[in-house]
């Protein structure tokens, strides 16, 4: 039973990995029936609906006033900053191979503020493994045909770098002041943020037309109990067990993850080229998560 429980939780970062690229595929599929920031409203509230009656059944512990207040912070960074970047990055233009090359950086950008704020040392081989890490993103979504070019738009730019460093003060604020926080309660109160923001954001930028179609339906049941169930219990699961920037070395593996099923859902292409951006990619995450040896 023990070994058992222990390649179970070893699995744990590439379930995420997979559930989590899935993120790019259900947003295709839903955004010609709705408008972006509309659809993050509504998935929110699904969200609340969905958490509230898992906190009753499992009867999850509540949280303090400053407990619920940092999971609202979370809330902020971690999902309505990186998700309402990233949304509003492409809707301006932006190709969503250069936002995703963009968020890509998130790894290493994690390990550069936790090395300077929290002290989190990275030996050598590990921000080599960073570096590579970012090589193999470009040869993915450059062997993709996904970083043509395009015309430089600084306010898709901007949208794209809050979304990097929302996400990746994110993790190391959840890390750092969501420790003894019950997950399932924790989750309640960053949606209950993330719905406020989207909400107002949708309301002063949008029209809030939205086709029923059965795509969008099911993309939007996807996106709540696929990405924002499992997904983020799993991802806040692993920033409790482990150091910030050993968790943001999975982000790596997202775009290639995400190409891969692109190219199986959509018959997008996936070159040779593509698939050694992905063995670089895999390579620089070993090289992050291998062990030290004593």
């Amino acid at each position: 039973m023990v070994v058992t429980q222990s390649r179970l939780v070893a699995l744990v970062p590439f379930i995420f990995v997979l559930l989590w690229s899935t993120g790019f595929i259900g947003a295709k599929y839903a955004l010609p029936y709705i408008e972006p920031f509309n659809l993050l409203f509504i998935r929110m509230l699904a969200n609340l609906a969905v958490f509230a009656l898992l906190i009753r059944i499992f009867r999850a512990r509540s949280l303090s006033p400053a407990q619920a207040m940092h999971q609202m912070v979370v809330g902020l960074l971690v999902h309505a900053g990186y998700l309402g970047g990233v949304f509003a990055a492409i809707k301006l233009d932006m190709p969503a191979g250069i936002a995703a090359l963009l968020v890509g950086l998130q790894p290493l950008l994690t390990a550069l503020i936790a090395w300077r704020a929290f002290s989190e040392r990275l030996r050598s081989l590990q921000w080599f493994g960073m570096l590579l890490g970012i090589v193999g993103v470009v040869a993915v979504l450059h062997g993709n045909g996904k970083l043509g070019l395009f015309e430089f738009n600084g306010y898709a730019f901007s949208a794209a770098m809050v979304a990097l460093f929302a996400i990746s003060i994110g993790t190391l604020y959840q890390k750092r002041f969501g420790a003894g926080s019950d997950l399932l309660t924790g989750s309640f109160y960053q949606y209950l943020s993330t719905a406020v923001v989207m909400g107002l954001v949708s309301y002063g930028f949008e029209t809030g037309d939205v086709d029923w179609q059965v795509p969008l339906i099911l993309s939007l049941a996807w996106l709540v109990f696929g990405l924002s169930v499992a997904a983020i219990l799993l991802l806040l699961y692993m920033i409790r067990e482990g150091e910030s920037s050993r968790v943001a070395a999975y982000f790596y593996l997202v775009p290639p993850a995400t190409a891969i099923e692109a190219w199986l859902l959509f018959d997008e292409t996936f070159s040779l080229q593509a698939l050694l951006g992905v063995a670089i990619t895999v390579a620089g995450v070993y090289m992050v998560l291998r062990p030290r040896r004593h």
